[in-house]
């Protein structure tokens, strides 16, 4: 299938979970990659990962990986501790990067990340991979091309009290390390930080993808039997309403999914849990048609599709289409603007955004 066409040599750096449940996988079978290299300090991890996807090398030491020639570009798949100094290293040893979704913990790391993306000429791109779901991808062809002003939008994320029964049965047996690097704190030992980072990056993501840049929000946090729930008001830049629901977890079913009205046009989106690989089902009403239609979806890869999007950027030199560093940093900065009006009980602009998420 590749035959004759240029295959984007990739280093993937840390063989936990999220390497092994999506870029691992993706990066054997995406049709412009190769997965070229890995990196962990586990050396027993690394021996397994290594075994089971062949790349070309295996190296315990990040910067012996950064100083192989060989290798085109990263994908950072640690700790989000260590999502910005991972990036750096990477652009400053003439690498392209594909960081993990959130882009960092706080607004100033991530501020301080973009002059080093500047400086270094790569492409940068954050793995925000639900831009990749051909049901969002729709969506936002309809609203770029036929809906006419955006009136609100609606997005809600929802996890589920069910999803390790789900995630157990349908993601690979996960190999763990007792030599993994970890950070100084336990992420989870703050779970309001830690479900905001994990579900509310996405959440937001998804709303300036579809609504654009957003200027200011006004949160609200209920907190019960162990159950998070933000509610959160939505200042567009393009005038339209918002509102976010960002609930961990709901006692039914995994529950995500997005209203938009539009001019001439609405659309009602579904999302499933993002380990079940199967595509959004995104309904789209046009006034012109007067009818509905669904794209159906067949290859929901988010993560492949993501990464081959990535590739093709570099090997082609076409538009960056997935989340680049200003998305990555906007999405900290909705992040950390909606903990601050949660404590100070007022609205919060995402310029005067600061601190910690």
């Amino acid at each position: 299938m590749n035959e004759g066409k240029p295959l984007l040599k990739v280093g993937i750096l840390g063989c936990g979970p999220i390497s092994q449940a999506g870029h691992f996988e993706s990066a054997v079978k995406a049709r412009n990659v190769e997965l070229y290299a890995i990196c962990d300090v586990a050396d027993d991890l690394r021996a397994r990962m290594a075994a089971t996807h062949a790349p070309k090398k295996d190296f315990s030491d990040y910067d012996e990986m950064l100083a192989d020639p060989d290798v085109e570009a990263v994908i950072i798949a640690t700790a989000d501790a260590f999502h910005v100094a991972a990036a750096a290293r990477a652009l400053e040893a003439g690498k392209h990067v594909l960081c993990e979704k959130p882009l960092g913990m706080t607004v100033e790391e991530v501020e301080g990340l973009r002059p080093v993306v500047e400086k270094s000429g790569k492409v940068f791109q954050v793995g925000h991979m639900k831009r990749y779901d051909a049901g969002l991808q729709s969506a936002k062809a309809f609203i770029d091309t036929e809906m006419g002003e955006m009136l609100a939008l609606k997005a809600w994320y929802c996890d589920s009290t069910h999803r390790y029964a789900v995630t157990d049965a349908v993601q690979p047996y996960m190999i763990r390390s007792a030599n993994a690097k970890k950070p100084s704190r336990n992420p989870k030992a703050d779970l309001e930080q830690y479900f905001m980072l994990a579900h509310g990056s996405h959440l937001i993501d998804t709303a300036r993808y579809f609504g654009g840049p957003i200027l200011a929000v006004d949160a609200r946090l209920r907190q019960r039997f162990g159950a998070y729930s933000w509610f959160i008001d939505v200042e567009f830049a393009n005038g339209a309403m918002g509102h976010l629901d960002l609930t961990v977890a709901v006692r039914m079913d995994w529950h995500e999914g997005f209203q938009i009205y539009g001019e001439y046009g609405s659309i009602l989106g579904k999302t499933y849990n993002p380990w079940l690989f199967k595509s959004s089902e995104v309904d789209i009403f046009s006034e012109k048609t007067g009818a509905t239609s669904r794209v159906l979806g067949a290859d929901g890869h988010f993560y492949r599709r993501q990464l081959e999007g990535f590739a093709d950027t570099i090997l082609d030199g076409g538009p960056l289409t997935g989340a680049g560093i200003e998305d990555g940093i906007a999405s900290v900065r909705g992040m950390a603007a909606v903990m601050q009006s949660v404590r100070d009980m007022a609205p919060v602009s995402l310029t005067d955004a600061q601190g910690s998420v």
